[in-house]
């Protein structure tokens, strides 16, 4: 007997799903942007970055789930086409390493007060994961599995 997933019942499901889950990468990515953004001197002077990580960090952290628990959800769909596909693969590495880096690096060095030439290049780092996750998951209709099933 084979178990039908619910999500795949009605065609109106995923796509809500999908607009929830980029709800989720808007909040989370957006929030960290905004923090990246101001330790490149861009935006948000009247501010300091460690300011910014302390008013935002609630909202960055409930992006983070919205996208992960909605992210869970898609992939249930369709656990092969996921996960035989090389841009979702790539999208996940660069999603665990995104986060790793929020939470360790990114906010150590804005916690400490790094000197500007350091801030820059760790708003870079965080800048270029979180655009390649965006990209990856764009590109995950569009490049064909890694893996060819028969």
């Amino acid at each position: 007997m084979i178990i039908e997933n619910p999500l795949n019942a009605s065609p109106l499901v995923f796509p809500v799903l999908e607009v929830f889950h980029i709800a989720g990468f808007a909040l989370s990515i957006g929030t960290i942007a905004l923090v990246d953004f101001r330790l490149l001197g861009f935006g948000m002077r009247h501010e300091t970055a460690a300011e910014l990580v302390s008013d935002l960090h609630l909202w960055t952290l409930s992006g983070i789930v919205l996208m992960i628990f909605t992210g869970l959800l898609m992939f249930s769909s369709d656990p092969d086409m996921y996960y035989l596909n090389t841009a979702f693969n790539i999208k996940m590495t660069l999603l665990v390493l995104g986060i790793i880096f929020n939470y360790t690096i990114h906010r150590k060095t804005i916690k400490e007060g790094a000197p500007p030439g350091k801030n820059k290049m760790i708003a870079l780092i965080s800048l270029a994961l979180w655009v390649g996750v965006v990209f990856c998951g764009i590109f995950i209709a569009f490049i064909g599995d890694g893996i060819p099933r028969e």
